[in-house]
């Protein structure tokens, strides 16, 4: 127990080498000057990172390390005889990453990365600012994603949205946006796509602009249980796909988005879908087995957030709460919670415990929510919608190849 105490409070040597070796990495991906390694989001970024490392830092606890670290590299700077490690302990393990971070004179901005498409990907802002993006299908997702990308340095101009209806044309064309009823006009005018349309509409819809496509084109699906292979299969060979699973606080730039990048996709097309996408919320790249899995947890989870939420604001207005201000606490409430649980870097279980007092109302209504099954109740729900995911992939797979 002790030594776990030590492990929270102290920062050992290996812990510190992992966490700037984390902000360095980040500034690289990020495409950021080193001093910018400041930033907020990357010290969320980074704060996940340790923690599935295994160090349970707080994102406080590792802006003070970082103040610490850099107001040492700066005593070295102003007095180069002067021994810091009389205060860090380590602190020459530190050294040449501390300046590699602090005195990089050749970011990544304005770099060119150049591929095996004979094509050039700009992995700056600039490019993001001239890249032009658009989006087949003008539902939810589509406008969320496109306000989080104008959140960036894309300007309006450069995106168009098309759709057989124009029925949601009006909130796009509010800011600015383009639009059409030709896929294949957006297609040929545009460098990345979003397909943002429902699953069975994918065959169709790939078989109409696939003659248009080619190497230089990036196109990003976001259609539920939709594979990569399915995809590459209904597409041109070679081309560049990225499989991307959004939620629906993208709305309010507070996502939870995970994408799969397609055999001829690059890190490179990684980095600047990343990069469109980060003003969107979490953006995160793991494996496709992983994204049917998202599509449960995160893309149905929303809903499953709003059931309970209703739930526990009419337990309040059964109370005699009135019904409206019952709602009101009830959303600041899972809010709330969803903050101090992203920002703390705690285990659920351990917030949860924090709460609960020996013989105090909290753990009264949790051995309630758990004689009432709640638990298993949410595990299932995730996994039936993983699973229904799965099989919509199936149905598309099978429809693709029919046709």
């Amino acid at each position: 127990m002790g030594d776990t105490n030590v492990k929270k409070q102290n920062w050992d040597v290996k812990e510190t080498e992992l966490f700037l070796e984390i902000l360095k990495e980040l500034d690289m991906k990020k495409c950021l000057d080193g001093r910018k390694v400041r930033n907020n989001k990357l010290f969320k970024v980074a704060h996940r990172r340790m923690t599935a490392a295994g160090y349970h830092r707080s994102v406080d606890q590792l802006k003070i390390r970082w103040k610490v670290l850099k107001s040492a590299y700066y005593k070295c700077k102003r007095q180069p005889q002067s021994n810091p490690s009389c205060r860090i302990q380590g602190w020459w393990r530190y050294e040449k990453t501390m300046i590699a971070i602090m005195e990089s004179r050749r970011p990544l901005v304005g770099s060119v990365v150049h591929t095996d498409r004979n094509d050039e990907i700009k992995t700056d802002p600039e490019m993001d600012s001239q890249l032009r993006i658009g989006f087949i299908g003008a539902g939810n997702m589509a406008y969320g994603i496109a306000k989080g990308i104008l959140c960036g340095d894309v300007l309006p101009i450069h995106i168009k949205v098309s759709a057989p209806s124009s029925r949601n044309f009006g909130r796009f064309q509010e800011l600015g946006i383009a639009v059409t009823h030709s896929n294949s006009e957006l297609v040929c005018g545009s460098d990345l796509i979003f397909v943002a349309v429902k699953p069975h509409l994918i065959p169709d819809v790939l078989r109409e602009i696939a003659h248009h496509v080619t190497q230089k084109h990036i196109i990003v699906s976001i259609a539920a249980g939709v594979t990569l292979a399915t995809l590459e299969e209904l597409l041109p060979e070679n081309s560049v796909i990225i499989r991307l699973m959004p939620n629906l606080p993208c709305l309010l730039q507070e996502g939870a988005v995970l994408f799969s990048r397609g055999s001829q996709a690059k890190p490179e097309d990684g980095a600047l879908l990343r990069s469109l996408l980060e003003h969107c919320g979490l953006v995160e790249e793991g494996p496709e087995s992983w994204i049917d899995v998202h599509t449960g947890l995160s893309g149905s989870g929303v809903a499953f957030v709003y059931l309970f939420a209703e739930a526990l604001a009419e337990g309040a207005v059964k109370m005699g709460m009135p019904s409206a201000l019952a709602h009101s606490i009830a959303s600041q409430t899972i809010l709330g919670a969803g903050r101090l649980l992203r920002d703390s870097g705690k285990h659920p279980a351990q917030l949860r415990s924090e709460v609960c007092t020996p013989g105090g109302t909290t753990i009264y209504g949790l051995h309630t929510l758990e004689q009432g099954g709640v638990r298993a109740a949410a595990m299932s729900a995730v996994e039936t919608a993983t699973e229904r995911a799965r099989e919509l992939g199936q149905k598309s797979a099978a429809a693709g190849c029919r046709n």
